[in-house]
């Protein structure tokens, strides 16, 4: 229980921005945020660093149109 998706959640939150966070089957988490890009960086930048629990091995950014279709962040309980 390291936290990761309720870190990720705050963060991006109280960045303002858009999406959800979700753990997969294999032990890796999928971030999808919308917002400015500035923001987007800061919230990238504090993944790498995680919770004070997680341990963090790789972070990987893949940018894309934002769609608009994310209104809050959330945590997404569903598995991948």
């Amino acid at each position: 229980m390291v936290m990761y998706r309720d870190f990720t959640q705050r963060k991006a939150s109280g960045l303002g921005l858009a999406g959800f966070v979700r753990n997969n089957a294999d032990g890796s988490v999928t971030v999808v945020a919308e917002g400015p890009r500035e923001k987007l960086e800061q919230l990238i930048a504090k993944l790498h660093k995680g919770s004070i629990l997680a341990r963090v091995d790789n972070v990987e950014a893949e940018w894309k149109q934002a769609t608009g279709e994310y209104k809050k962040f959330v945590i997404d309980y569903t598995h991948a």
